[in-house]
């Protein structure tokens, strides 16, 4: 059963079409990410599936109801975490968490308790009654998502919940979001960390350019690229003949089995390790001094790059 519906999706600014045609679905109980670089229309779409402002065409719908026209009634099935904290820094972490359990309604035994549960699930009982300001970074993105599941949604939308914190708290985040999934809650997680969605995620949208140019689980994605792992050559760019070291590589390979920029060339291959020494020698019989050699086994980083052309933090 499907928890969300995007249908269409479209929001332009002006002569600038941030989402273009985007859709999608998640189902109830799922992990679902939406990966893509900085700018690439992520934020854009969440804002909208949260009804932050409505989109310029499409439809959403959550739980079949449908967000642009009762959008108040779909916010009450969803948590946010937006990519900003949300805290007053003069207040304890206990005085933030009560203060957004009473936007979703929340008072009296039923609120304590809630905030008491949110405490324990993320990690901060102890710092309860100290005040924001003195948190570090990390500790502040877990009284954020504290605060998007005080009121128990079906849906938590996660938007760059990890950016700028320390690994410690970036661990504790993760297997906090992971826990949450495992007990039945559904996660939108939007991120430009492969790692992360590797490690939580069931299926994934890969957004470029406000289009959804791939979806489908780690497998599926690796497919596109015929599970093949990717070979990293570095090279010393000074007096290299690229047109020689293309032809060569044009001899080796198809076109689209490797890509030279940069003092990089990148090739694609499900047998890295029988080919590399021919490669080599290859490679370094136009007069091409070969620097460094890593070879990768297929991920999200070789699905990204065989989609785009370009890496996900280019």
């Amino acid at each position: 059963m499907n928890i969300l519906s995007v249908q269409d999706l479209r929001k332009s600014f002006g002569e600038l079409d941030a989402v273009k045609g985007v859709s999608f679905t998640v189902e109830k109980g799922e992990s679902f990410s939406l990966l893509g670089p900085n700018g690439a229309g992520k934020s854009t779409i969440i804002n909208m599936i949260t009804g932050l402002f409505p989109p310029t065409a499409g439809d959403i719908h959550i739980n079949d109801i449908n967000v642009v026209k009762k959008p108040k009634q779909a916010q009450k099935l969803i948590g946010v975490v937006p990519q900003e904290i949300a805290l007053y820094e003069t207040m304890s972490a206990r005085e933030n968490l009560k203060f957004w359990g009473r936007m979703y309604d929340l008072s009296g035994k039923a609120l304590e308790k809630s905030v008491d549960e949110v405490l324990e699930i993320i990690g901060l009982t102890d710092r309860a009654k100290d005040k924001i300001g003195t948190f570090s970074g990390g500790m502040k993105r877990r009284v954020n998502i504290g605060a998007a599941i005080l009121h128990h949604p079906q849906l938590l939308i996660m938007d760059e919940p990890t950016v700028g914190i320390d690994p410690q708290s970036r661990n504790h985040i993760l297997e906090t979001v992971k826990r949450l999934n495992q007990q039945g809650m559904t996660i939108i997680y939007t991120s430009h960390y492969m790692e992360e969605v590797e490690y939580l995620c069931e299926r994934i949208g890969i957004i470029d350019h406000g289009e959804l140019i791939a979806c489908g689980t780690l497998r599926e994605l690796r497919e596109t690229i015929g599970d093949r792992s990717r070979m990293i050559i570095l090279f010393n760019q000074q007096e290299v003949d690229l047109a020689k070291l293309t032809k060569t590589l044009s001899g080796l390979f198809v076109e689209k089995d490797f890509e030279v920029k940069d003092g990089e060339i990148i090739v694609f291959h499900k047998q890295p390790q029988l080919i590399l020494s021919d490669l080599i020698q290859g490679v370094t019989e136009t007069g091409t001094k070969v620097t460094s050699v890593e070879i990768v086994e297929p991920n999200l980083e070789s699905v990204f790059l065989h989609l785009t052309g370009r890496n996900l933090r280019d």
